[in-house]
């Protein structure tokens, strides 16, 4: 199979559902998955759902005393350090992890930033491209030799926020005229084009990869938002309460469709599509506020991306 349409295969699930509902009769005793930022949010609900289904789960931390602490009491976890806008704190997780000797079998990039303040990371990179899609890439592509022999999943969580923005190719780090929900979405696309590419690139070697809207939640990943904006989108009221509850999912509710695209045995055989309310997605039409825009899983892009990756970050597990 070469590609996977990009429509719905009728999941009996739904944006409803929570990680534990998806893992239902799944049993992960002697899976082990890396979960980026699974200490936070979204994260810290898939870590302990995994967990739960019986799996070993790595949380790579920038912070990891915070992470230590969100996750203590939770068994079946071990937290080590990761700054995924730092290319050599990612070349270090990737070695220790290696000289571990162990496999990877789910590996989910969860951590990411949204709409900050114009920030540069590196040698000068948008934040939010080099910490959501570049930081993954590099992790991924280091870690291979552990995720290949496993078969694993890749999953990458990306967001309805690819809307917003495709790549802009002229000037991918925004030197000029930055927009942060721009900038979002164009770091969202680019993690939908990676899961593309990664699966076309690593299906015939057992490797399947996959992108997801996980829905709308309030977690920490607001904590760049001024409460004004949040007031004026309608999302609290100046006391801090959700004011439309029904517009956004629970963290459990918001973790189940990474879970699924982790674990999920309707996926055997699939990869390479964006899914959101634990099903695969249909693609967005003008106007729609659902699905997934073409730009984002256009093939072509998904290999350009690939290489203008390669060149940053200075990796490529498929290099000739």
């Amino acid at each position: 199979m070469s590609t996977t349409p990009q429509h719905r295969i009728g999941s009996g699930f739904g944006a409803t559902s929570t990680a534990d509902d998806v893992l239902r009769g799944i049993d992960l005793t002697g899976r082990l998955a890396i979960v980026t930022g699974g200490y936070s949010g979204l994260g810290l609900e898939t870590t302990r759902a995994l967990t739960r289904a019986g799996a070993r789960v790595v949380v790579p931390a920038r912070r990891p005393a915070t992470a230590r602490e969100a996750l203590d009491g939770v068994g079946g976890v071990e937290v080590d350090e990761l700054d995924l806008g730092d290319l050599d704190s990612v070349r270090a997780f990737a070695e220790r992890f290696l000289a571990s000797g162990r496999t990877v079998d789910l590996m989910i990039g969860n951590a990411g930033i949204m709409a900050c303040p114009e920030t540069r990371v590196g040698p000068g990179w948008e934040a939010q491209f080099a910490t959501n899609h570049l930081g993954h890439f590099a992790l991924v592509n280091r870690l291979w030799p552990a995720i290949e022999p496993g078969g694993a999943r890749v999953v990458s969580v990306s967001s309805r926020g690819h809307h917003f923005s495709g790549v802009r190719w002229d000037d991918p780090h925004w030197r000029r005229e930055y927009d942060k929900w721009q900038a979002y979405g164009q770091a969202k696309t680019a993690n939908v084009l990676f899961a593309v590419r990664l699966d076309a690139l690593a299906r015939d070697r057992g490797v399947r990869a996959f992108a997801l809207h996980p829905g709308g939640i309030i977690t920490p990943l607001q904590r760049h938002l001024p409460k004004q904006e949040m007031i004026e989108r309608g999302w609290i009221d100046e006391h801090g309460t959700v004011l439309n509850p029904g517009l956004f999912k629970s963290p459990e509710q918001g973790a189940a469709t990474q879970v699924w695209a982790a674990t999920s045995p309707r996926l055997d055989g699939l990869g390479g599509v964006y899914l959101e309310d634990c099903d695969i997605a249909e693609q967005a039409g003008e106007g729609d506020q659902n699905g997934v825009r073409p730009w984002a899983t256009d093939p072509d892009q998904a290999a350009r991306l690939w290489a203008l990756s390669a060149e940053l970050t200075g990796v490529d597990a498929f290099a000739a």
